[in-house]
């Protein structure tokens, strides 16, 4: 790159995907590197697609400064939270898929079998199930399938509860060593923790503003006036999974939090829905939470700034301090 002129900057499309090795390349030469989004459908329609002219296009965006921002550093903890995240989220959708086609099997069992199985909550049925003696040899027979199949799925459930319970045991403390403040707040546990810390990344500078962050986690108010009426909608952009995570912290307050109840009470009674207080609530919750996250960034900035300031203070090496008057 430095071959063909002065290099100002690097703009890349993919930096969490195919791009992530070339960032930390870019990163460990001291370049400026710049996430730039995909073209949108229009200008892909009219000049066609192929790799030379999506690298134009995408070192015009990063020199333009449009659409574009900076990617999230992955070489620290919560880089790591984030990857015990996945496999943790994974482990729990299979569960919920594996406990659904225990109930789809139960629905079309023999009636002996269905009648056993009936009534019996998700611990009991998971249990009994997994103890459901068949014989392999009558496979070929559909009552003694639908056993075998119900035995194989629960021990399967059993198996992906215990790995879910090893990840918490290791989510939990890392959470709790990366931002305690944030886990502490009331509604917020260490899954909607754990969450929040993955979407802000692990340098905060990407997130300028709160109104920034509420951008990035859908809730920041999107117009939705016309003519004499004026109101906001819902944002059905960003990042969805930290959208829940507010959703759930909204959710916990409503039950238990006798301030999130009676705004409730107060804007239902202004005449706005329950789906419009809901995004007015998690509005606030991501103005609170932001300034939890970004707390440490500002505690880091007020060392460096009394480090700077002792040593302009410091007398200097070689003189002898001024004598007290």
């Amino acid at each position: 790159m430095h071959g063909h002129g002065r290099l100002s900057r690097v703009g890349i499309e993919g930096t969490g995907a195919y791009g992530a090795g070339l960032v930390r390349l870019l990163r460990d030469e001291q370049v400026q590197v710049i996430e730039v989004d995909p073209p949108n459908h229009k200008t892909r329609r009219f000049q066609d697609k192929s790799d030379p002219i999506d690298a134009v296009q995408a070192a015009r965006a990063a020199l333009a400064g449009e659409r574009t921002g900076t990617p999230k550093q992955r070489n620290g903890q919560v880089e790591a939270l984030r990857n015990l995240r996945v496999a943790r989220r994974s482990a729990v959708n299979q569960r919920g898929e594996t406990q659904r086609q225990m109930k789809a099997r139960i629905v079309t069992a023999p009636d002996e079998l269905r009648g056993q199985l009936r009534g019996l909550n998700i611990a009991k049925l998971i249990a009994t199930c997994a103890n459901l003696q068949a014989g392999r040899a009558d496979a070929a027979i559909p009552a003694v399938a639908v056993a075998v199949a119900l035995c194989s799925l629960a021990r399967r459930h059993q198996h992906l509860s215990t790995e879910i319970a090893n990840l918490d045991e290791l989510l939990e403390p890392l959470v709790a060593g990366i931002n305690p403040a944030l886990l502490a707040a009331n509604g917020v546990g260490p899954d909607v923790a754990g969450q929040l810390l993955v979407s802000s990344g692990e340098k905060h500078d990407r997130l300028t503003s709160e109104a920034a962050f509420a951008m990035l986690c859908g809730a920041a108010p999107i117009p939705a006036s016309s003519g004499k009426t004026t109101r906001h909608r819902l944002n059905r952009s960003g990042d969805r999974q930290a959208n829940a995570a507010l959703y759930r912290v909204v959710l916990v307050r409503l039950r238990w939090d006798p301030h999130a109840r009676d705004y409730m009470q107060r804007r239902t009674k202004e005449g706005m829905s329950e789906k419009e207080t809901i995004r007015c609530l998690k509005r606030y919750v991501a103005r609170e939470l932001y300034q939890l996250i970004t707390a440490n960034d500002l505690n880091s900035r007020l060392d460096i700034y009394r480090s700077i300031f002792a040593g302009a203070l410091a007398p200097r090496a070689g003189r002898q301090a001024r004598p007290a008057v």
